[in-house]
């Protein structure tokens, strides 16, 4: 730990002494999970610590991987051996002594699931409460909860049964009309000729194989493609025999998309229409639900309100005997709207937020909690959020502080740091060159410090003396996406453009649904990478071909040796190193591979050597690392633009799974920078990013404008908004209060004369 007379460059670090009582302090001592370095810290209980340090330097292994998972796996140990039985398996930290933890409860990033049936309303519980009261004092009456729930046989619409959309398949996708089915007429996937689909199909004697199924009869081709299940004798077996739609609707159709293989996924969105269903309108519920209302208005309607405008119709609702439950609704769509969602609406699906979204829903559920005494952990919380919505996170952060919780927030804004009653910063720098406690104190401490935080935390990006010319421009008329108001702008070409605006004012729906798919494109954002636990950084970026050749060229055997989905891969578990095992109900449990070690490979392939490296340990290098071990060729050229884009802390073989939206972006962006010029669309790239390295992300995007490229930046950032040459702030709020252009020009312009909650951060931020 540094002590304010260290030097800058000196990482001494002392064991800090236990308090005398030992109850108001959390003791970690000896972690070293993943590249901690058996680090021993103190942190106050019911006060909220801070986690800072560059991305990779050990904070979320520190918070998460150990003080949080120790907390819930001692939690999991209170419940019966029977119990246990059902619940994942979790494995102590490698730590030697944690002690004083309360429970923890976790709010982090992580999408809340593509199911199609969870939406706000039912993820916060205020679409339940919305029932209750439309069951007490909704005219005429429709019966009790569960009948305004499309959850439920009592409420749902039976024509889509509660999902508000019906599939459409286009046959021309899924067959050929001019083959028979024994020339190969199906054209989905599974069902190829001499496959088991293909032969129940060919084999059920309703229809002749060697029939073109242009010549079918309308007998014949209703039998094809719509009979339901019927139970047919063919020879001396007997199966259930499915016409071919029912059969893709049923295999492909029933399951989460996210859960698809990727060919798959691509042929059902090739396949597969998707329109508001015309029974219920898109509003999922059936029509004695719908035919409820309370002053005029029925729940569907209720649900499609922007959340503010439902929080006013909830405030004029008064009646004494539902008085309790309209209390509670309204302090929930209140909390809501001061967390900066209120732009949403309950009927959103969870799937479509995004991580920020999704962690600050998550964060209403504990607000109004009775709980005292938990340790919250928050994974940057400010997210996606506009400095004007900072402030707000804050005083919540503040107020579960104020319960008397313990709030642990990893976070790299300025502004959160701010607010902290403790520190702790790790470093100092990423992956093996970090792993330390740098710093734990206050924030003047911090400050005094001369960590790369402390020398940071003041740090100001000045505004542009001289912004670039622009060679042209890219036009975008009538936009109408979601809430946008017929915006009509030009981005300039060959120059760096910052879209900004509070969250909900139109940013993406202007940016991605206007420029995306357009020639010359490229989108770089932080949705996930389409793949499976078996891809990493080596993997997607193509890099893991050139490792491939050189060790086959060193050793004189053949490059398929050394593919972990290939012929070198541990048989016992193919290659992923790990053993999955599927808990059916819940969460399956990962466990290392006994065979392999986690190594992934046969003992024989991993006796091959590259400079005395075998592949596994190739793969476990950090990008800096592995750098240095090719110093030429393609695979430097690829671990250059992955060093860049600020990912020299990733191990190549690193599971993409455990990559944040921020790295998942900047890996997306680092494979683009091999591409000719073309017009780059990034989103929040600062997501992640400790405040050093946000000078070199801005570095990149000078070099990347510089080489001829076009930028077109989604940002919250004042450092990045203050190196722009263009701004598009769109505003004035979110939701139906956003959706227009409020400002376009130089961010000198925006600081010296508009009155945009933009212009007045930014006018703050440069000290103007």
């Amino acid at each position: 730990m540094r002590s304010s007379h260290d030097s800058p460059d000196s990482h001494h670090t002392t064991v800090p002494e236990p308090d005398p009582d030992g109850h108001d302090t959390i003791h970690v001592r000896g972690a070293r999970e993943n590249n901690l370095r058996d680090v021993s810290v103190d942190l106050p209980k019911r006060r909220l610590t801070v986690f800072t340090g560059v991305s990779g330097s050990g904070k979320s292994s520190l918070v998460f991987g150990t003080i949080a998972a120790e907390s819930r796996r001692l939690i999991n140990e209170t419940y019966t051996a029977f119990v246990q039985s059902f619940m994942p398996s979790m494995s102590r930290p490698d730590v030697d002594e944690l002690h004083n933890l309360s429970a923890a409860i976790v709010v982090d990033q992580e999408r809340m699931g593509a199911n199609s049936r969870s939406t706000v309303g039912t993820a916060t519980d205020a679409y339940t409460m919305l029932r209750l009261v439309f069951s007490r004092l909704g005219t005429p009456h429709a019966g009790p909860s569960p009948h305004f729930s499309f959850n439920s046989a009592e409420g749902m619409c039976p024509e889509c049964e509660g999902l508000g959309e019906v599939s459409t398949i286009d046959l021309d996708q899924i067959l050929d009309r001019e083959l028979s089915l024994n020339e190969g007429a199906i054209t989905a996937p599974g069902f190829a000729v001499d496959s088991w689909y293909w032969q129940t199909l060919a084999h059920s004697g309703l229809y002749d194989p060697d029939k073109k199924l242009r010549d079918f009869t309308p007998a014949e081709w209703e039998d094809f493609l719509h009979k339901p299940a019927t139970k047919l004798r063919i020879g001396s077996n007997n199966i259930t025999y499915e016409g071919l739609v029912v059969k893709v609707e049923r295999v492909y159709l029933s399951k989460d998309r996210d859960a698809m293989q990727p060919h798959i996924r691509a042929f059902v969105d090739r396949a597969v229409f998707f329109a508001d269903c015309p029974a219920c309108g898109g509003t999922r519920l059936n029509e004695a639900a719908l035919a409820s209302r309370i002053d005029g208005v029925n729940i569907a309607e209720c649900a499609a309100m922007q959340i503010s405008d439902l929080a006013a119709f909830v405030h004029r609702l008064d009646d004494p005997s539902v008085a309790p439950l309209l209390k509670n609704l309204r302090h929930l769509l209140d909390s809501l709207v001061e967390i900066g969602l209120g732009y949403l609406s309950l009927d959103r699906t969870s799937g479509s937020l995004s991580g920020g979204e999704a962690q600050r829903v998550k964060m209403v559920r504990h607000l109004g909690s009775p709980l005292t005494d938990v340790t919250y952990v928050f994974d940057e919380p400010t997210v996606g959020l506009h400095p004007h919505d900072i402030q707000r996170m804050n005083d919540l952060l503040l107020r579960l502080r104020g319960k008397g919780n313990t709030v642990l927030v990893v976070e790299h804004k300025p502004e959160v740091i701010a607010i902290a009653d403790h520190v702790v910063d790790l470093g100092p720098g990423a992956g093996s060159d970090g792993g330390r406690v740098c710093y734990s104190g206050d924030v003047a401490g911090l400050r005094a410090s001369g960590t790369l935080t402390g020398r940071h935390l003041d740090h100001r990006t000045r505004l542009r003396e001289r912004t670039r010319e622009p060679r042209g421009q890219l036009s975008v008329t009538g936009a109408n996406q979601h809430n946008l108001r017929n915006v009509s702008v030009d981005i300039p070409l060959g120059v760096l453009t910052v879209v900004t605006g509070v969250a909900g004012s139109g940013k993406s729906s202007l940016i991605h649904g206007s420029l995306s798919g357009r020639e010359g494109v490229v989108v770089a954002d932080q949705s996930p990478i389409r793949g499976s636990r078996r891809s990493n950084p080596a993997t997607y970026t193509g890099l893991l071909t050139p490792i491939r050749t050189a060790f086959a060229k060193a050793n004189g055997v053949k490059a398929a040796l050394f593919s972990a989905n290939s012929e070198g891969a541990c048989p016992k578990c193919n290659g992923i190193g790990l053993v999955y095992t599927d808990l059916a109900m819940m969460a399956g449990v990962a466990s290392v591979c006994e065979e392999c070690e986690g190594r992934r490979f046969t003992p024989e392939v991993l006796a091959y050597r590259l400079r005395g490296k075998n592949i596994s340990e190739v793969l476990e290098m950090p990008v800096t690392e592995a750098h240095e071990f090719f110093p030429t060729g393609q695979a430097a050229a690829v671990l250059g633009r992955l060093v860049d884009v600020g990912l020299g802390y990733l191990r190549l073989g690193q599971p993409l799974t455990t990559l944040s939206g921020g790295e998942r972006q900047r890996l997306k962006l680092a494979i683009h920078m091999a591409e000719k010029a073309a017009t780059y669309v990034l989103d929040e790239p600062t997501t992640g990013l400790h405040l050093a390295d946000v000078d070199k992300l801005l570095e990149l995007l000078d070099r990347l404008v510089d080489a001829g490229n076009t930028l077109v930046v989604i940002e919250h950032h004042q450092a990045v908004m203050a190196h722009a040459d263009w701004i598009i702030d769109l505003g004035p709020g979110g939701g139906h209060d956003g959706g227009r252009v409020v400002f376009t020009g130089t961010p000198a312009e925006l600081v010296a004369d508009a009155e945009t909650l933009t212009a007045r951060h930014l006018r703050e931020y440069v000290g103007s």
